[in-house]
């Protein structure tokens, strides 16, 4: 019977607390966390990384099983801090999706819409074409295992058994928000200056030569140098999103 109780609260109270910061933000994860991934694909990620992760954390877990009011509040803040991690993470990858947006409606294709995985939802072609290349990048790179090392880390950012700070947390996201929102304008900025400037030119022509079709010109040239701009610029504005998701993770993960 002692033996069964030791199991019982160094094993199995262990792995479900564990189970519950690390299966929630697996379910909100790049990836594995998406629609198209199957839920019992998740479910067996998550118990696998929970079965690696558990030892390496065992120092950070209750001594005992505590009574069921306050195991239930363990659980309550352990969900809690799984979701803001995945959230972080993919608001991080929001990044790609603004460039999206931003390049369709300069290229005149904001209303084209197209199914994006990573989101669920509708989407702009080139956010939904972006946001599956970050993806394949992510898991290309190996970023996935700084986010797993990031879950370790977070045991020691956010102890078990105390609550959050919802400010502190709530400022970390609207700081995540601007960043991505930053770095999806910085990827999208060499289309917008240019498809800024064929604007301006065609404003001009049609000031200059009144009896000369402008739309019918603007468009495909308009298409045109969305499509050369982004044959010239797409490796080295994933490039660039790349790096600021590593400095995104390492700076909300890592303690840096």
């Amino acid at each position: 019977m002692d033996q069964l109780t030791t199991f019982i609260e160094t094993g199995v109270f262990a792995f479900m607390l564990t189970f519950v910061r690390v299966g929630t933000a697996v379910y909100l994860m790049p990836g594995v966390g998406d629609s198209y991934t199957p839920t019992r694909v998740r479910l067996f990620f998550a118990l696998g990384l929970t079965l690696v992760i558990a030892p390496l954390v065992q120092n950070y877990l209750p001594g005992g099983i505590p009574p069921a009011f306050e195991m239930f509040g363990l659980l309550i803040s352990e969900f809690v801090i799984g979701a803001f991690i995945g959230m972080i993470s993919r608001i991080l990858m929001m990044a790609l999706d603004t460039a999206g947006m931003m390049i369709s409606m300069q290229a005149g294709l904001a209303n084209a819409q197209l199914f994006n995985p990573a989101f669920a939802s509708q989407g702009s072609i080139f956010g939904a074409f972006l946001i599956i290349t970050g993806m394949l990048l992510i898991f290309v790179t190996d970023l996935h295992h700084l986010f797993i090392l990031g879950i370790v880390n977070s045991y020691e950012t956010f102890p078990i058994g105390d609550m959050p700070d919802k400010g502190g947390m709530a400022q970390l996201a609207s700081r995540a928000v601007g960043t991505a929102f930053a770095a999806g304008i910085h990827i999208a900025a060499p289309l917008i200056v240019v498809i800024t400037v064929l604007y301006i030119g065609m404003g001009v022509l049609a000031r200059l030569m009144p009896q000369v079709q402008v739309f019918m010109i603007a468009i495909p040239a308009q298409l045109l140098i969305a499509f050369v701009i982004m044959a010239l610029t797409i490796s080295s504005g994933l490039m660039y999103w790349l790096s600021f998701y590593e400095e995104g993770l390492y700076f909300f993960f890592s303690g840096r």
